[in-house]
């Protein structure tokens, strides 16, 4: 084989590769609304008490409480009053494994950069701050599908989760006092 034939066939696969990354980082069921008593699939990474670090379970919320339960185990849970704050962040993993490594470095001419554009998952972060029963303060952060953080932050505030406004952001004036302020 020619150096031009081995060069053709490893772009041929450097493209099969970044179409097959793309297609592992779509999830059909982005942005599912969680209403409420109806459960979603998260990964629970830190703080939330009685639940393990990176335990994947389902996050929901039933009857006044946010609950997480991980395989069967019993549901850790808090009270919606007890709420703080709520943070949602966007973030993304790497996806593909040892397979899309291998596959990148094998790639010629830089083609593994491109591949890594298309071997990316998009999450949101959803972080909770909330008391305890004894009055101390904790906080928990959750995985979720994309689109699923800010839906659920909405459904918590909903339900009476406590949110405070950004810092910096100044209540806006109503046009009575612009236009009093003209004069």
């Amino acid at each position: 084989m020619t150096s031009f034939q081995v060069g053709h066939g490893l772009a041929c696969l450097t493209i099969l590769l970044s179409l097959s990354a793309a297609s592992i980082g779509q999830n059909p069921s982005e942005a599912q609304s969680p209403v409420p008593g109806s459960a979603i699939h998260v990964t629970q990474v830190l703080g939330f008490e009685g639940a393990k670090h990176n335990a994947t379970g389902e996050l929901k919320i039933q009857g006044g409480v946010m609950q997480f339960q991980h395989d069967g185990s019993t549901a850790a849970q808090v009270s919606i009053s007890s709420i703080q704050d709520i943070f949602v962040e966007k973030g993304d993993k790497q996806v593909g494994g040892t397979a899309m490594t291998l596959g990148k470095a094998a790639a010629p001419y830089g083609g593994g950069r491109v591949v890594s554009l298309f071997a990316h998952k998009k999450y949101d972060f959803l972080t909770v701050e909330y008391l305890d029963n004894s009055g101390g303060f904790h906080g928990a952060i959750f995985q979720l599908e994309k689109g699923q953080g800010e839906t659920f932050k909405k459904a918590l505030v909903a339900n009476g989760a406590h949110i405070t406004p950004p810092v910096g952001q100044t209540p806006t004036q109503s046009t009575l006092e612009v236009k009093n302020e003209n004069k």
